[in-house]
């Protein structure tokens, strides 16, 4: 039997030592084991005890001034032992300012001030989402979905994907390098010709599964419950969730459907640190699951790897098809398809897609990426997200970009950071003009567009986040979309006379609604939108208040 994931309280007061043990047992006893130390020094001799014992630490709660040793030392130290362990900070008001600046320096997860009283308004919310964030990272040994596979197979890497984007605990098993691998292969009747192979829980053997198959072993929803919706939002990036979380809230009957994983581009962001509300910061993915797991709970329904093929319009009702040919009618739609990085256009990128070339953060990868180069393609945001991730595992992180910096196109906070990274170096007015390698990536030759020069160098990985490819091919014969494909709206419609005899109603369209009345358009894929996770946010939720609209005419 699997022991309990361990909370360490630390702190050199007895009488609030003992005060924030009982609170933590009274919450949290049934799962968690609570383990207490009355100074630092103590508190990381319980730390190192555990690691030798492989026992799991999932928070450690310290206070920051001790005499022996002050808590962010400790949680200094305890994150290089215990990486995914959640740290929190224990600080009375006057030490609020070196909180902050542990917050960076020291990766803290967040602070608290004392009193804490009453817990259950000022302690328990907080823990609780830091240790439902630990719960979906933490990897229990032997124990859920265990994969099987080739490190450099792009099938392998999609599955991946798939089990972290879901946040499905899962055991990577390298077939290559991991020596149970070929045992348990062998004991399932089965051979390498067959990897990757999927073993659910249950004891279910699953060899190359699609998308669709491991989302049914795994009992998330692919088929719609009812006959007919009130709306069905299309992409589950921050703005469908935003949108579904709304429409289910208020009352209206709510489809969300999803092709890929929940979160959209910004699902895979390793940390997003500029959102409203969380001042050090979340994952993409975070993120993401918090708004499924509301959207659910307010009572809206999901379908997993599914997705819609075609749209059209039958008496007022909208009828999309989706891929396995099944159809789902609703009175609204929301378009929320989001966008997908551009394909880099260079000899070598086919064959290595996936076996070495990525697009977008590919979370799941870092680790194979340790103590080895990886390049980066890109100046925005996501690029520079995830080359802070992954200096945390890299010898170097190189940065591609074509431009002079990074300050056209990233935020400023995130360019400082890169700035007081020492393995994080910057390469501007370069281009990866191709990239090479037998069955995996192994090199990359780089031009200097100045001065014309190429160099061949080593590199385990390239991740790229060029441009915005709007997912909207299979509606741009029933919506107006622009030159680029992106969805016009609103005031476009009417505005440019060659829209305007598309649009029927005699009132003018909604802010967020097609040339379709009743089909609206938010977030990434809707032309002149502002590609931030906020406003995404913020379109998904008004789109709701225009179907209203729309229904009640």
């Amino acid at each position: 039997m699997d022991k309990k994931p361990v909370l360490l309280v630390v702190d050199d007061d007895p009488q609030v030592l003992s005060a924030i043990d009982r609170d933590l047992r009274q919450e949290f006893r049934p799962d968690y084991r609570i383990v207490r130390a009355g100074s630092g020094q103590e508190g990381l001799e319980v730390i190192r005890q555990l690691k030798a014992r492989a026992e799991p630490l999932a928070l450690v709660l310290s206070d920051q001034r001790m005499p022996d040793m002050e808590g962010v030392q400790l949680l200094e130290q305890a994150r290089t032992l215990f990486p995914e362990a959640k740290r929190v900070l224990l600080t009375a008001y006057a030490d609020t300012e070196a909180a902050i600046r542990a917050i960076n320096d020291a990766r803290l997860d967040y602070y608290l001030m004392k009193p804490w009283d009453p817990p259950q308004q000022l302690l328990y919310p907080t823990l609780h989402d830091l240790l439902a964030a630990w719960q979906a990272q933490y990897r229990p040994p032997y124990r859920g979905v265990r994969l099987i596979g080739f490190q450099w197979s792009p099938l392998s890497h999609e599955l991946k994907d798939f089990l972290a984007g879901y946040m499905v605990a899962f055991q990577w098993l390298d077939f290559e390098t991991n020596p149970e691998a070929p045992l348990l292969l062998e004991s399932l009747g089965l051979t390498a010709q067959e990897l990757p192979v999927v073993l659910t829980q249950d004891g279910t053997v699953l060899p190359q599964p699609t998308r669709a198959e491991l989302a049914t072993q795994l009992g998330l929803a692919r088929q719609a419950s009812q006959q007919l919706y009130d709306v069905v939002v299309v992409g589950a990036g921050p703005s469908g969730l935003a949108a579904a979380v709304y429409g289910a809230s208020e009352g209206l009957k709510t489809l969300l459907i999803e092709r890929q994983n929940p979160g959209g581009q910004a699902g895979t962001s390793s940390r997003i640190e500029n959102y409203l509300g969380f001042p050090t910061g979340l994952s993409g993915s975070e993120l993401a699951h918090r708004a499924w797991a509301q959207a659910v709970r307010l009572g809206a329904e999901i379908l997993n790897a599914q997705e819609v093929t075609k749209l059209c319009v039958q008496d007022e009702y909208k009828v999309l098809t989706l891929a396995d040919g099944s159809e789902v009618r609703s009175r609204a739609v929301v378009l929320t398809t989001g966008v997908s990085y551009r394909q880099l256009d260079i000899p070598g990128i086919q064959h290595l897609t996936g076996a070495g070339v990525y697009y977008g953060a590919a979370r799941t990868e870092a680790r194979s990426c340790h103590d080895q180069p990886v390049y980066v393609v890109g100046g925005g945001n996501s690029a520079g997200q995830a080359a802070m991730y992954l200096a945390g595992y890299a010898s170097k992180v190189y940065i591609v970009i074509r431009g002079a910096s990074l300050a056209a196109s990233m935020s400023a906070y995130l360019i400082e950071q890169i700035g007081h990274t020492p393995n994080i170096e910057l390469l501007p007015y370069t281009e990866i003009q191709e990239v090479q390698g037998q069955d995996h990536l192994e090199t990359v030759v780089l031009r200097q567009n100045q001065t014309g020069q190429t160099q061949q160098c080593p590199a385990r990985a390239v991740f790229v986040f060029i441009g915005a490819k709007p997912s909207t091919e299979w509606v741009c014969d029933v919506l107006l979309c622009d030159g680029k494909g992106f969805v016009l709206t609103g005031r476009d419609l009417v505005a440019d006379p060659r829209f305007a005899t598309r649009w029927k109603k005699q009132r003018e369209p909604y802010a967020l609604e097609t040339c379709v009345p009743g089909i609206f358009a938010a977030g990434d894929s809707r032309a002149g939108a502002m590609a931030r996770v906020a406003s995404a946010v913020g379109e998904g939720s008004m789109a709701i208040k225009f179907v209203h609209q729309y229904l009640d005419e």
